[in-house]
């Protein structure tokens, strides 16, 4: 008896063993940024959004700047994207927004981010996605891996947005878990996605998944290739809610990859 049991246990660590090194493998990496370098991010992979843009539809408050190492460096093998407490033009905030359009795009695959998150009330980070196609928001889909809003440390929402899910229409699809580390150690933010699942995960664990209904492009444009966007905001309609501390300046995000993973065919 004892002999068969231990086999059944030998088998079931096998199996087990097998099980782990194919979900390893099933996916192969695609892109990448490990931040071994110094100074500005790399051009080849990264773009700006620049200026103000009337607020982003969203009446934030910082003028995000180009190539300016106080608001995006790299340094100490981390990407460091700053909020700082500064006047441009008639803005009172400076930050960064780096997005591959048109540097890179992907259908599907699974994206992580290993990031160490600002706090101070005002800040609003964020890693995202937009439609590498993008003609109308929130028609051609938006996927939030990360976002956080300083009012209310440590509480990570991950959402996507598209003509029948927004919020402005009372309608949006997202969900909340607590990390209580936000701001002091190194998470791991991110995305699996297929035509089928989106799943958003911080350290490995779900907790947002949203499944394609088969109802058309106004419930599904996840279909669309999509670009990566990270960036710090300041206030807005709802990093703002609270007022902005400005105390809390300069209000970092330090960022030590950005891995993209597609399955293998």
């Amino acid at each position: 008896m004892t002999r068969t049991i231990l086999l059944l246990i030998a088998n079931l660590a096998i199996s087990v063993c097998c099980c782990a090194q194919q979900q390893k493998t099933n996916w192969h990496l695609v892109w990448s940024d490990e931040f071994n370098y110094k100074g500005l991010p790399d051009a080849h992979k990264w773009n700006y959004d620049t200026a103000s843009d009337h607020g982003w539809g969203n009446n934030e408050l910082e003028y995000y700047t180009y190539k300016k190492l106080q608001n995006a460096r790299v340094e100490n093998g981390k990407l460091v994207i700053e909020a700082r407490k500064e006047n441009v033009d008639s803005f009172h905030y400076t930050s960064a927004r780096l997005l591959t359009r048109g540097k890179a795009a992907w259908q599907y695959g699974k994206i992580e981010v290993r990031a160490k998150l600002p706090k101070g009330t005002g800040s609003w980070p964020a890693i995202w996605m937009l439609a590498d196609n993008i003609k109308a928001w929130p028609d051609d889909g938006e996927i939030d891996i990360m976002e956080h809003v300083g009012f209310r440390p440590g509480y990570i929402h991950g959402s996507i947005h598209c003509k029948k899910y927004y919020h402005v229409i009372g309608t949006q699809k997202t969900d909340t878990v607590y990390v209580p580390g936000y701001s002091s150690a190194f998470h791991v933010y991110s995305l699996e996605w297929d035509s089928e699942i989106i799943k958003v995960a911080v350290d490995g664990k779900v907790f947002f998944s949203f499944a394609n209904e088969k109802k058309g492009y106004d419930y599904w444009p996840f279909d669309n290739k999509m670009f990566l966007i990270l960036n710090i905001a300041v206030g807005g309609n709802w990093g703002g809610q609270k007022g902005v501390d400005d105390k809390a300046f300069p209000m970092r995000m330090e960022i030590d990859y950005v891995r993209v993973y597609q399955k293998n065919k």
